[in-house]
């Protein structure tokens, strides 16, 4: 009699043996499956080249650049601080210098203007003085002119007053005409006794006389006149010399 101990047991047609990988490689294949299906456990597992491919920029994304310190600019690193300070002292002294040049530039302009200035007021002074002067010779000029004209009038009213005739009204307009021809400067000169200046006096008679010391106006034919300090008309005298 056989017992169930002593069957034979089909290993062939058990569903645990179908299950089980009958070898090393179909195992190696399907951890290698399992790998590939799990991203995580990719991301996780990758070398150093995938982290690179992860850090790739992606379109639109601002990515900071590295700072890069050129040679020209002030290095800021520790040790490098005496040398940016002697460039910021040369860069001092240098824009010292440019405003000093500029300074002494804008004073010298400035003096230069200054003497244009006084040279220019001196100038404009100067043509003042010259036009016052032209207008008050032009002034006296005309004046002289009109008083020289009344001259011969003046001369009548004196010989009129010589004989007695200017008496009366016509005595007073006289007198009137003589105050106003006065108030524009007009001088009337020449007396007997006055002494003899050939600058003022027209002699027209000479003679000698023991009661003179010097020569002297002993007769008046005609009466000078000036205008303020211009001669109008010299004075037509006789004079004696002292003997």
């Amino acid at each position: 009699m056989t017992t169930k101990d002593d069957e034979p047991v089909d290993t062939a047609g058990s569903p645990a043996a179908n299950a089980a990988p009958t070898t090393a490689e179909e195992a190696d294949v399907e951890v290698e499956t399992t790998k590939t299906d799990d991203p995580t456990a990719a991301t996780a597992e990758s070398p150093a080249g995938d982290v690179q491919a992860d850090d790739a920029p992606v379109e639109g994304e601002i990515v900071d650049e590295p700072f890069t310190v050129h040679a020209d600019e002030p290095s800021k690193v520790d040790g490098a601080a005496p040398h940016g300070a002697a460039a910021q002292g040369t860069t001092d002294d240098a824009h010292q210098h440019g405003l000093g040049a500029e300074l002494a530039a804008l004073r010298t302009e400035l003096d230069e203007r200054t003497r244009d200035l006084q040279r220019v007021t001196a100038e404009y002074a100067n043509y003042r003085k010259r036009v016052d002067r032209d207008r008050a010779l032009v002034v006296e000029q005309a004046t002289g002119n009109v008083l020289g004209a009344l001259l011969p009038v003046l001369d009548d009213l004196d010989r009129a007053r010589d004989h007695g005739d200017l008496v009366g009204p016509f005595g007073a307009v006289a007198d009137q005409l003589t105050t106003a021809l006065t108030k524009f400067g007009l001088t009337v000169f020449g007396a007997k006794g006055d002494p003899f200046d050939p600058t003022r006096h027209e002699a027209v008679a000479h003679l000698t006389s023991a009661e003179v010391t010097e020569p002297t106006c002993v007769d008046v034919m005609r009466r000078g006149y000036l205008l303020g300090e211009r001669l109008l008309r010299p004075a037509m005298v006789a004079v004696a010399d002292p003997e």
